[in-house]
């Protein structure tokens, strides 16, 4: 059961959101388009804002979704909810539905790190906003948060939770290199910029 729990919560995760998105938008398929991912940013860039907060919405249900459902099948396993969390957003980056692609793990991380360490996500929220409020660079806000959920977490949930918390927050930064070689190069797009569909997002 606690093998079967992770691998739910895996497939919870990879469900293409952003992709059903854009379909529903008239784009078949948004990996040609902007940055190449399925993620809200992309989203937005290629489709606006409508399309956007349907993907955000959806990832972040999605994560949530995911560790609750491997918690009740396991009965609460500390150990099982924390491997859920990472089978999430492992799922969201890399979808088995899309031949293994997908998105950086962003709001499908939120997601789920708000069911297994709630304090220390929504701690990291307001790192995000002010970020994104006075750089306007989405990856930035999203690396910083992300790095804030572990910091927070180490100090009031059990170790697993905190663990996760961590692997999380690794995965995230591992999916935005190029975002981080673009910010060190000062060629990251800003949010409100749509770029055409060959340039990075």
């Amino acid at each position: 059961m606690r093998a079967s729990a992770v691998l739910v919560a895996y497939l919870i995760g990879a469900v293409p959101i952003g992709w059903m998105v854009a379909r529903a938008f008239g784009v078949p398929d948004i990996r040609r388009h902007g940055s190449g991912t399925i993620g809200a940013t992309n989203v937005l860039r290629t489709l606006g804002r409508r399309a956007a907060i349907a993907t955000l919405l959806g990832d972040v249900l999605k994560g949530y979704l995911a560790v609750f459902t491997a918690a009740a099948l396991s009965g609460g396993d500390p150990i099982v909810t924390a491997a859920a969390t990472v089978a999430a957003v492992v799922g969201n980056c890399w979808s088995v539905f899309l031949g293994f692609r997908g998105g950086k793990g962003v709001a499908t991380g939120l997601g789920a790190l708000l069911w297994i360490v709630p304090w220390a996500t929504l701690a990291a929220l307001p790192v995000f906003v002010a970020v994104v409020a006075t750089t306007r660079y989405v990856s930035l806000a999203s690396l910083l948060a992300a790095a804030c959920v572990p910091l927070v977490a180490v100090m009031r949930y059990p170790s697993p939770s905190a663990i996760a918390a961590l692997a999380v927050a690794a995965i995230i930064a591992a999916r935005h290199h190029a975002n981080i070689a673009r910010l060190r190069a000062g060629t990251e797009p800003r949010l409100g910029h749509r770029p055409d569909n060959h340039s990075p997002a």
